[in-house]
């Protein structure tokens, strides 16, 4: 008889001491392949497969392209790679960022889904934004289990708080409670699906097209912050998601997220083109001055751009850093 026995974990920030808690708790004959992802920067090297090993029974590496699965084993993403389940196999990938991170939650969730349907636990623990909700959102309609770290028991909430909000979730608990739950679900026997029910041919339809699971979404008039081209809304269950045609995906809280990254780069961007402005107004100043036949009209006229573009260049400067030293 099936089980449970494909555990896969999101996390962001506060994640290496949730994670580190979490697998403290699973035995060395964990009957389940655990994976992993953490939000981590794309370059340099990452040490949370010996921080998991040290900190708990079971093995941990980082993933690597073709590995089989194996109960027992940790499997952590590398920077810069999303981790991809086939049936019995691991697979990395480079391609587009979802939620503007690589590796993303939404990818090991959505494809652990497709390759493995009821006997997938997926987890979302502490982190900023919303990652994971959509992928939670794939897991429930292939059957799986979806747990959730409880809001008020993390570090950071937003991405726990997300997945309680638009996924019927099946449990939220602490995190100290989390291990135990996931080896009752691992020992608990999972009943044969219903010959006599319908297959959701739509579902499939809808999600079995791999990274393109959202390409078939309606125009949304919106673009992509990364590469501009224009996104698609479709929705799993009620969670929204966007892709472009290059494949970056957001759910709703990363794209205003990265919406205002882009507004906050032209901004400074226009702060910047408002001081050369003012430096070339200046030197145009300077130059007048010391010709033969001054023309104090257009000295005088330069010198009034220039204080002009400075102005305009310090109220946008002001307006950055204080909304900034708000933020914060």
């Amino acid at each position: 008889m099936a089980s449970r026995d494909i555990f896969l974990i999101g996390a962001s920030a506060g994640g290496v001491q949730a994670l580190s808690k979490l697998v403290e708790g699973l035995p060395a004959d964990l009957p389940a392949a655990v994976f992993i992802v953490l939000h981590v920067a794309p370059h340099g090297r990452s040490a949370m497969p010996a921080i998991l090993s040290r900190a708990g029974s079971l093995p941990a590496v980082h993933a690597e392209d073709g590995d089989p699965v194996q109960p027992g084993r940790i499997y952590v993403a590398p920077p810069d790679h999303h981790i991809i389940l086939e049936e019995g196999t691991v697979r990395l990938s480079r391609a587009p960022t979802e939620n503007a991170q690589r590796p993303a939650v939404d990818v090991l969730f959505r494809s652990g889904a497709q390759a493995y349907g009821r006997r997938v636990v997926a987890v979302v623990l502490t982190g900023n934004l919303d990652d994971g909700t959509a992928g939670l959102a794939v897991v429930k309609r292939y059957g799986g289990t979806a747990v959730v770290q409880d809001p008020e028991d993390a570090d950071y909430p937003s991405m726990p708080l997300s997945a309680v909000t638009n996924v019927d979730v099946d449990h939220v608990l602490p995190l100290d409670g989390i291990a135990a739950l996931l080896l009752e679900l691992s020992s608990a026997p999972l009943e044969e699906p219903d010959p006599t029910e319908p297959e959701d041919r739509d579902m499939k339809e809808e999600l079995e097209r791999g990274n393109d699971v959202e390409e078939q979404g309606v125009p949304s008039d919106l673009t992509c912050p990364e590469c501009g081209g224009s996104l698609r809304e479709s929705r799993v269950e009620e969670v929204v998601h966007f892709r472009c045609r290059t494949g970056h995906a957001y759910s709703p809280e990363t794209l205003l997220a990265k919406q205002d990254d882009v507004v906050e780069a032209a901004l400074w961007a226009a702060v910047r083109s408002l001081l050369e402005n003012a430096a070339l107004a200046r030197r145009m100043e300077q130059r007048l001055s010391h010709i033969h036949r001054p023309n104090a009209t257009m000295e005088l006229r330069y010198k009034k751009r220039a204080q002009e573009a400075e102005r305009h260049a310090e109220v946008l400067r002001r307006m950055l850093v204080h909304d900034k030293a708000k933020a914060s």
